[in-house]
């Protein structure tokens, strides 16, 4: 999965944050702190669409674009990305496993629990 640059995690934001489709004019609106040409937000969507971030219907003469993924699933992407970096797997993992806090180190316990359970 390849990264997302400035404006295209921004368009997703807006998109993960709502609860269903929205055409690009609705995304252009709740993207007006920048000052873009509806045209460039068609075509960062459609980019979107083509990498397979945001999937698109049709209604009416309009498309309305929503996530393929939650913003979870990405960011576990990114994670899992960032671990193949590594020479060495297991000393990455222990060294994030350090640097959690201890919430969330409860949380990684029960999701592997979880794992071993299944």
């Amino acid at each position: 999965m390849k990264g997302l640059g400035e404006l295209e995690r921004s368009i997703m934001d807006i998109l993960w944050a709502e609860s269903g489709a929205l055409t690009a004019r609705e995304v252009g609106r709740l993207i007006a702190d920048r000052d873009l040409a509806p045209t460039t937000v068609m075509t960062v969507l459609d980019r979107l669409t083509r990498k397979g971030f945001l999937q698109r219907t049709r209604d009416g003469r309009a498309w309305r674009y929503q996530p393929a993924e939650s913003r979870d699933a990405y960011i576990a992407e990114l994670m899992l990305e960032a671990l193949d970096l590594t020479g060495d797997r297991s000393a990455a993992l222990t060294r994030f496993a350090q640097a959690v806090s201890g919430t969330e180190a409860e949380t990684l316990r029960r999701a592997l629990t979880e794992l071993e359970e299944e």
